[in-house]
């Protein structure tokens, strides 16, 4: 296939979500891609290198696309670019200096307040030229809306969009809108922040964005689970003892101390990440890849799950947290969590979740370990060296492999810990595994919620720990102190030990080299 071809392909799948196979329907128009918050952090960082990417591989033609940055700052087109070239130049997929300043030509800013009308009607004003220039006819241009910017301005943001920037969509157009997490900080917080923007939007145009859906390996679990005979027989409580999903960073905040205290690892990390991933490890067999039947088995796991109890939580705080000068000198916010999730029916019933996270530890990784019961009649007398697990690494070194006890190589029948392996950087040599944020701005565009958070899924996820993270702002709940470096609270091991996880010592998984 020609590097023509190529394009063309890519460009017939942005369209994926037009009226494909009726000649009569006319071509879709331009699409316009607006970032929110174009100067600030994730902007810079994420989503802009995201759209770098997915330029570079044809999947944003420049001559249908056109973004736009808005934000406070009042700084020229150029200063933007500026700002941005650093993080596009020294990225991998970076193939050139040209790519960057092909791809920087197609930005435009536009400076302008979050909740006054003057700035929304100049973007507007703006996306319409790039409309026309492109010759859009009118109906049928698209137009993205990446809110990269806090919770508290969604609102103002969502108003002004709805009353001077929406596309027009009796021809095949439309207007949709990415909203960043936190999506509050509780239950009542997030259903006040879900009627606000839904009261200006249909469901069908809002995308919450949880970029651990984008991962590889977490979009690879519905295969694993579903498409993999040996899996089905096996993926329930009568095998499966326990399953852990587990964050660890081995560094603190970083400079995010002030923010991160008014959210806390829970808010931060497992109420959405972690829980995200356990539906999708838990959920039953939808009945088709439609967005709505698997985002409805989702909900379904998060319904059936029983309220937390205060001894199935462990807390921690790293020493020196509060160093921070951002952070308050009696902050109770934890840095560490270890909670335990039981899901109430037939499937998983008295199989224990272990979610855990936490920041400052003695290693970076982020993976599901699904552990199963020991071997009825052992008779190789071998279970003091581990179960046999089956291991998903989502980050770093992407990989897959089961646990399994085999005969030590040479004359004795002795037995020894090893692994089925299939480590992505062996075995898929050359190939770049996207960004999640390339694969979620792709989906929004094609029209594709599958891995988005529904309204009712992200209430059914504050509902569980909601109760949990008000004993903690009450200090009814305090964290206990850790090393930086260390593995946590002590006490974080020993509940894992209660609920029935048994770690295997004297094995460590080595990645494959090349």
């Amino acid at each position: 296939m020609g590097s023509g071809e190529w394009c063309l392909q890519k460009r017939d799948g942005l369209r994926t979500d037009s009226f494909s196979g009726n000649e009569n329907v006319p071509e879709i128009g331009s699409l316009s891609i607006i970032v929110l918050g174009a100067s600030g952090d994730l902007a810079k960082k994420k989503t802009f290198p995201a759209l770098f990417h997915l330029y570079c591989q044809g999947f944003l033609p420049p001559d249908e696309v056109h973004i736009f940055g808005y934000a406070r700052t009042k700084i020229s087109d150029d200063e933007l670019r500026n700002r941005i070239r650093r993080y596009l130049v020294d990225d991998k997929s970076a193939s050139s200096s040209e790519d960057v300043s092909k791809f920087l030509q197609l930005i435009k800013y536009v400076s302008g307040s979050y909740d006054a009308a003057e700035g929304f009607q100049q973007l507007d004003k703006e996306i319409e030229r790039h409309e026309i220039s492109k010759s859009s006819r009118e109906g049928s241009s698209r137009r993205l809306f990446y809110l990269a910017l806090p919770p508290s301005v969604y609102p103002s943001v969502c108003r002004m969009i709805r009353k001077y920037c929406m596309s027009k969509s009796d021809l095949g157009g439309w207007t949709r809108i990415v909203v960043e997490k936190p999506f509050g900080k509780d239950l009542d917080s997030a259903e006040q922040l879900s009627s606000q923007i839904g009261e200006l939007f249909d469901e069908p145009q809002i995308y919450r964005i949880d970029h651990y859906l984008g991962k590889e390996l977490v979009q690879n679990l519905l295969v694993l689970r579903f498409a993999n005979r040996f899996f089905l027989p096996l993926w329930n409580r009568d095998n499966i003892d326990n399953v852990q999903i587990v964050f660890r960073e081995d560094f603190g905040t970083e400079g995010r101390g002030g923010y991160f205290d008014e959210y806390g690892i829970i808010r931060d990390i497992i109420q959405n990440h972690l829980l995200q991933v356990l539906c999708l490890v838990a959920m039953e067999k939808p009945v088709s890849l439609k967005p709505e039947h698997i985002r409805d088995e989702k909900v379904k796991v998060l319904q059936s799950v029983l309220p937390i109890k205060d001894e199935e939580v462990v807390l921690g705080q790293y020493e020196g947290y509060r160093d921070d000068p951002t952070v308050p000198n009696h902050s109770n916010t934890p840095t560490f969590a270890t909670v335990i999730l039981r899901i109430h029916n037939e499937r998983w019933e008295g199989v224990p979740f272990i979610l855990k996270a936490g920041k400052a530890l003695n290693s970076r990784k982020a993976e599901i370990r699904i552990q199963f019961k020991d071997v009825p009649g052992d008779i190789f007398k071998c279970q003091k060296q581990g179960r046999n697990e089956f291991v998903i690494r989502l980050q770093p070194s992407e990989a897959m492999y089961m646990k399994l006890t085999v005969k030590q190589p040479g004359l004795e029948m002795s037995t020894v810990q090893s692994e089925l392996d299939l480590s992505y950087r062996q075995r898929y040599q050359g190939v770049t595994i996207p960004e999640a944020y390339e694969r979620l701005i792709l989906d929004t565009i094609r029209g594709d919620q599958q891995h988005f958070v529904r309204r009712d899924e992200l209430k059914a996820a504050w509902e569980i720990f909601t109760p949990l993270l008000h004993r903690i702002d009450n200090g009814e709940m305090k964290p206990i102190p850790y090393q930086t470096g260390s593995r946590g609270p002590a006490e974080a091991d020993e509940l894992s030990a209660k609920a029935g996880y048994v770690q295997t010592h004297g094995y460590i998984w080595i990645p494959p080299t090349l």
